[in-house]
């Protein structure tokens, strides 16, 4: 049975966190956590109210940031856990799964408060607390958060280049392009709009595509994503259909980037 076609990792609805993305959630988490330590210490959280305030913003700010960043790699985890599910959800999953180890830092970290000695009798509330806050927190930061773009809302340009169109028949200039084939010192073009010869090396073919979805699997052959219509394996070798019945062989020298890209 032929496996189905799988969708490349940019047509995924996953949100891509990347580098830049994840620093600025982890500054808005810190702001975040901040403000809340600095309400927790205002209002005499965790029975620290006898204590001055200065003493109390001192000691729940800092901690409050630590728990914040605890809770962001529970929300990271509930993103891994249940990835299709709503943000919202996320982050509510995220606070359940963190409130313990949370409330456990905030109860050890409360011995080192002057007077203050650590019991487990008292525990129980350290984390029913936590369980509020922590949940509270990581919904909060997932608000303040831009929301994630699908990549998919974002398309990439389907136009080729206008160099490579001019060497097109001009019948065939306004069609989608589906593939480039090597014959002999001809290249045959598969369209939307069907097949025709130009004159003109592989190589410079392919540069001239550069920047289009699509990509060289083989010696012979460049193909646009958009124009396969499915994928087949067979005796340790790829092929790809494409929509005008035209198959195209995929070398061992391009299956892994294909892989990569879920081509395959």
């Amino acid at each position: 049975m032929t496996p189905p076609l799988r969708q490349p990792p940019g047509s995924a609805v996953r949100e891509a966190w990347t580098a830049p993305r994840f620093r600025r959630s982890v500054g808005v988490t810190a702001g975040v956590a901040a403000a809340v330590g600095a309400f927790l210490a205002f209002v005499g959280a965790f029975g620290l109210s006898a204590f001055p305030l200065a003493w109390r913003l001192a000691y729940l700010v800092p901690v409050a940031i630590l728990t914040g960043m605890i809770g962001l790699c529970g929300f990271l985890v509930a993103r891994r856990l249940a990835p299709g599910a709503n943000r919202w959800v996320q982050a509510g999953l995220g606070g359940l799964l963190v409130f313990i180890p949370a409330g456990v830092v905030v109860w050890l970290t409360a011995g080192l408060m002057p007077g203050q000695a650590l019991s487990l009798s008292e525990l129980p509330g350290y984390l029913g607390t936590s369980l509020v806050v922590s949940v509270s927190m990581s919904v909060l930061s997932v608000a303040v958060m831009p929301p994630p773009r699908d990549p998919a809302a974002v398309p990439e340009a389907a136009t080729p280049p206008s160099r490579f169109l001019e060497r097109l028949p001009v019948r065939l200039r306004g069609a989608e392009i589906w593939a480039v084939e090597a014959e002999d010192h001809y290249l045959r073009v598969h369209t939307s709009a069907g097949q025709d010869l130009i004159l003109l090396r592989m190589a410079d073919a392919v540069a001239e595509l550069e920047g289009q979805e699509g990509m060289q699997v083989h010696r012979s052959w460049w193909v646009a994503r958009a124009g396969i219509a499915d994928a087949r394996r067979a005796d340790g070798r790829a092929t790809l259909t494409l929509k005008d019945g035209a198959e195209a062989p995929v070398s061992r020298t391009y299956a892994a980037e294909l892989r990569r890209r879920g081509w395959i």
